[in-house]
């Protein structure tokens, strides 16, 4: 059984409000002093006191509206819930972004029914811009409609992709690179998987691959491209998966994996 379109639509509309708070808590203190930047799977990968911040406010938010629904955090929250609804957040995606104030980072916040991706809202404070998809209802950024690109030639396809933070993950994503980038028109690496996927779904990406999200990486993503009418999949399966994820329009997308399949 599937929610109802007035249930996503209130669960749309409440990501979309503790999205905007918790961007704009981010962007006040962009200007704080960084006084406990740590890391966690490597030396590269930072996560600071907003982080957890941001996180804290947006779980905070969830119990006091949908007490029963489970959260899945970067930064650690996991609860579970009896709803049948889960949030997958990541409070600040583009963390070293943020911490060298670069404007590529963002608010991802997405939600599964019964393992399903349903809603997801990706809230970019620096470009003022949020993207929404709801499952059926379509996709849109601010007010506006979201379409993925049309291209239909490889290459000239411009294509986003990350690079992991541990040195074996790197290496293998170089590998991964350096056979793509003769192929496809050119590669943009923003640093924030979540606005990737958004700006694939907004036609300003043709394409978009990387080996390793997590689930709170993608979620959101995931129904943003797939209400603009693109796919978010997999490298062989029919949804992200811890190996590789792979977006675009179905041509580009189904190109992608050819080529990423290839021996």
């Amino acid at each position: 059984m599937s929610p109802s379109n007035d249930l996503l639509l209130e669960l749309r509309d409440l990501a979309v409000r503790i999205a905007g708070d918790t961007g704009r808590f981010l962007r006040a203190g962009l200007d704080q002093p960084r006084e406990a930047v740590e890391t966690k799977s490597s030396g590269t990968d930072m996560v600071s006191e907003m982080d957890r911040g941001a996180e804290r406010l947006i779980v905070d938010a969830i119990h006091s509206q949908r007490p029963d629904d489970g959260i899945l955090g970067e930064e650690g929250t996991e609860t579970n819930g009896t709803s049948g609804f889960r949030w997958v957040i990541d409070p600040l995606d583009g963390t070293t972004n943020y911490l060298y104030r670069q404007p590529m980072w963002c608010v991802s916040i997405g939600i599964e029914f019964a393992g399903r991706p349903v809603v997801g809202v990706v809230e970019a404070p620096m470009q003022e811009e949020t993207f929404v998809g709801v499952e059926g209802m379509g996709a849109y950024v601010n007010d506006k409609q979201l379409q993925v690109g049309k291209c239909e030639q490889l290459g000239l396809a411009l294509i986003g992709t990350g690079f992991g933070y541990s040195p074996e993950r790197r290496a293998q994503q170089g590998a991964v690179f350096a056979t793509t980038i003769p192929i496809v028109r050119d590669i943009r690496r923003g640093g924030s998987a979540a606005i990737d996927l958004s700006y694939v779904a907004a036609g300003r990406l043709d394409g978009y691959y990387e080996i390793g999200l997590n689930p709170w990486d993608a979620c959101a993503g995931t129904v943003i491209i797939r209400e603009a009418g693109g796919l978010a999949t997999g490298l062989t399966d029919d949804e992200p998966n811890a190996n590789m994820t792979i977006a675009g329009n179905p041509f580009v997308h189904g190109a992608l994996q050819a080529l990423l399949l290839a021996p």
